[in-house]
């Protein structure tokens, strides 16, 4: 599998945090990348597209990150979600892992952050073929 097969869900309520990691995807090779700004949103979307990674911020209107995870996890227990979150106490960190988060990234995460992602989940894809 290669990067721009992967499908992505980006999920965060402020526009910019989005529009930062889209692009960083977009540099990683990948095209299928859907967005949504909040954690309610974010599990419907899961369900019905069911992506390869999912981006879930924690602070969020409607439904906060961490809930919104716990229900993917629940729905999906093979999920790759990653944590993205400019409040990055240890409590958040500890509850996301615990959830089943695969990572916990600060913003603005990194384009080198995001390689390291994407370069594991097609590692990981590739074993499972």
């Amino acid at each position: 599998m290669k990067a721009k097969e992967l499908k992505v869900l980006v999920c965060d309520d402020s526009i910019l945090a989005r529009k930062n990691l889209i692009e960083n995807l977009k540099k990683c090779g990948i095209e299928s990348i859907t967005q949504v700004s909040d954690g309610e949103a974010a599990v419907e979307t899961y369900k019905a597209l069911n992506p390869d990674i999912i981006f879930l911020d924690v602070v969020m209107p409607v439904k906060d990150g961490i809930t919104a995870l716990k229900e993917i996890m629940e729905f999906d227990s093979n999920s790759v979600a990653v944590m993205v979150s400019s409040v990055g106490t240890q409590m958040h960190i500890r509850e996301a892992v615990k959830a089943g988060a695969r990572d916990f990234l600060q913003k603005p995460a990194t384009l080198e952050q995001i390689i390291a992602i994407v370069d594991r989940v097609l590692r990981e894809k590739s074993e499972d073929n």
